[in-house]
């Protein structure tokens, strides 16, 4: 069982989804600081100096030692953004990955159809082989 195990682990599918993973939430992180740290606050500043993270529709005040009961819809849009700038990137790298992953040309035809019987025969013939009529 321990042999079958470290094979199933060896196999390239799964060594190259972990990688996956694994740069996966690397990246996540990354467009994250850039949605949260770089493109937000221009955009709030566009809309009157909103900062997008503090909006929130506050459901029940705090009492005492509890805290409100609030829909944090800012972080919402910012999850939005975060989420349709990683599609998009996700999008450019299969595009690029898709370009560079070109498909062999199409080989030449051997044969072609005879415009009599339409069988297909050698492109270099001059008799079709099953209607004997002359190309």
């Amino acid at each position: 069982m321990l042999k079958e195990f470290k094979a199933f682990i060896m196999r390239g599918n799964v060594v190259d989804l972990a990688v996956g993973v694994i740069i996966g939430a690397a990246f996540g992180k990354i467009v994250s600081s850039l949605v949260s740290d770089i493109l937000m606050p221009p955009i709030g500043m566009l809309v009157g100096g909103i900062d997008f993270s503090d909006l929130a529709l506050t459901l029940k005040a705090p009492l005492g030692a509890f805290k409100p009961i609030t829909i944090r819809y800012g972080l919402f849009i910012n999850n939005v953004i975060d989420f349709l700038i990683v599609a998009f990137c996700v999008f450019l790298v299969v595009k690029l990955v898709n370009t560079l992953q070109k498909q062999p040309p199409a080989p030449d035809p051997t044969e072609k159809k005879c415009p009599q019987c339409f069988m297909l025969i050698p492109i270099e013939a001059k008799k079709c082989g099953h209607c004997t009529s002359s190309l």
